[in-house]
């Protein structure tokens, strides 16, 4: 088991390398060229830089990822490609995409665009809270020790 980690725009990293490395389940962070670092990271993380382009990590998230492994990622299309594979696919809010809720999220996710097309507004995400945090940090310890199991 491995986690994949959609990172350029991940809030919770330093939760998913802590939890990783403490499971001993390798942590595999996707991230654009444009986010580059030097920064040392933990045994057991690995960073991999792909392309700026638009679905560039989507598409090698799913390229690398096999059934039982861990994907964390805020897109939509990325959680319903995962799901396909049997991965466990998280949010960092702390919930996890299910084949019970994936298609009302992406109908959710259709009917925003068409409202931004025809010019309407529409609401951005929610800011990101402590209470978010603590709840991704429990979802994820209680996610690695049932794929252990």
């Amino acid at each position: 088991m491995k986690i994949y980690v959609d990172a350029d725009a991940c809030p919770v990293k330093d939760i998913i390398i802590s939890e990783g490395t403490n499971a001993e389940i390798p942590v595999i962070l996707v991230t654009s060229f444009s986010h580059f670092s030097n920064a040392e990271q933990p045994s057991g993380v690995e960073t991999i830089y792909v392309d700026s382009g638009a679905d560039a990590a989507d598409y090698r998230i799913m390229k690398l990822a096999e059934k039982g492994d861990i994907i964390v990622t805020q897109d939509y299309g990325l959680a319903s490609l995962g799901l396909a594979k049997g991965c466990e696919v998280l949010h960092h809010n702390g919930y996890s995409y299910t084949n019970e809720n994936i298609d009302q999220l992406l109908q959710s996710r259709y009917l925003s665009a068409m409202a931004r097309k025809s010019g309407k507004r529409t609401k951005g995400p929610k800011p990101f809270t402590s209470e978010d945090r603590e709840k991704f940090m429990k979802l994820l310890k209680k996610t690695t020790q049932n794929s252990h199991l």
